[in-house]
């Protein structure tokens, strides 16, 4: 007899190998790179191809990518999305093409390839007014632009026929790229003091966290039928817990050990082009069951930090 299959603890998760090639796309996007770092922790061929290479407005470039590899690719992950929520309010259509239509496009060649599609989606889909977590079968009901071009990506991926993971998340942070936790790292160090929404709830998602736990679910048959599949392969993927805008940025000063003066103020203070859900909490049970709790958002926004790239 065999003894069990080797794993890798990667972000408190034991991932197995990664056998298939994977196609990463999402080239130098905040997600994208945490994805790449898991993928390497598995010993995983990534293929990770440029703007240029897989354009969403340019259908032709993503079948192409798709299909490049004889023998197909065992796990195709799209971190791709236009994610200007103000700018989306102007630019309805642009953000289409890359929310929906693009993903439609990608969906359609895994489809034929039948490769498995990790989608990311997120809490904007929702109205925004619950006072419970959304569960995964919610329905959708955006408000803004942003939130319908997403709404629109997962209906076409579930239309599509390929098999597929919707992952839902909030509140995106990391050590690098354009994120709330460099920002306002960077202002409570430039600032006496400093004004955060504390009107607008929600679940904050370290970027390595996410691309860890996705690849827990793919491995844990989700999305493909096996142990822990979800109906319709939606999921909810955050850090643990739930705080305001600032909550988050007090903790952020109190973490880095700044004198800055954090104050709470409302979104009406702050008008925006586009509206901020009040409460954009997603439920969680239904992923903890499969792979296990959520690290609490203090200690995976900790770990980042200490980490902040400059």
């Amino acid at each position: 007899m065999s003894g069990p299959s080797r794993t890798i603890s990667v972000g408190g998760f034991s991932l197995r190998p990664m056998p298939a090639p994977v196609l990463l796309i999402g080239h130098g996007g905040m997600l994208a790179r945490a994805w790449r770092a898991v993928l390497e922790r598995v010993n995983a061929e990534v293929v990770c191809p440029t703007l240029e290479q897989c354009d969403f407005t340019r259908p032709q470039t993503v079948r192409d990518v798709v299909n490049a590899r004889e023998g197909g690719f065992g796990l195709v992950i799209n971190c791709a999305a236009w994610t200007d929520v103000d700018g989306a309010e102007a630019k309805e259509d642009a953000a289409y093409d890359v929310n929906a239509e693009g993903p439609a496009v990608l969906a359609e060649a895994c489809r034929h390839s039948g490769s498995l599609l990790v989608h990311y989606s997120t809490d904007y889909v929702f109205r925004g007014d619950a006072s419970a977590p959304y569960s995964v079968d919610e329905p959708m009901a955006p408000v803004g632009a942003y939130g319908r071009t997403k709404a629109a990506g997962e209906l076409a991926l579930r239309d599509s026929g390929c098999r597929h993971l919707i992952i839902r998340t909030s509140w995106l942070y990391a050590p690098w790229g354009k994120n709330f936790v460099r920002t306002i790292a960077g202002l409570c160090k430039a600032k006496p003091s400093l004004k955060v929404v504390n009107d607008q709830r929600g679940r904050p998602t370290s970027a390595e966290h996410l691309a860890a736990a996705s690849l827990a679910l793919v491995q844990a048959g989700a999305g493909g039928g096996g142990a822990g599949a979800a109906e319709g392969g939606t999921w909810h993927i955050t850090d643990g817990g739930e705080c305001t805008w600032f909550d988050f940025a007090r903790e952020i000063n109190r973490v880095q050990g700044t004198a800055c003066d954090v104050q709470p103020c409302t979104t009406a203070e702050f008008p925006r082009p586009a509206r901020r859900p009040a409460y954009s909490v997603l439920d969680l049970s239904r992923t903890e069951a499969a792979i296990g709790p959520m690290p609490d958002w203090k200690a995976n926004l900790a770990d980042v930090m200490s980490r902040l790239e400059p």
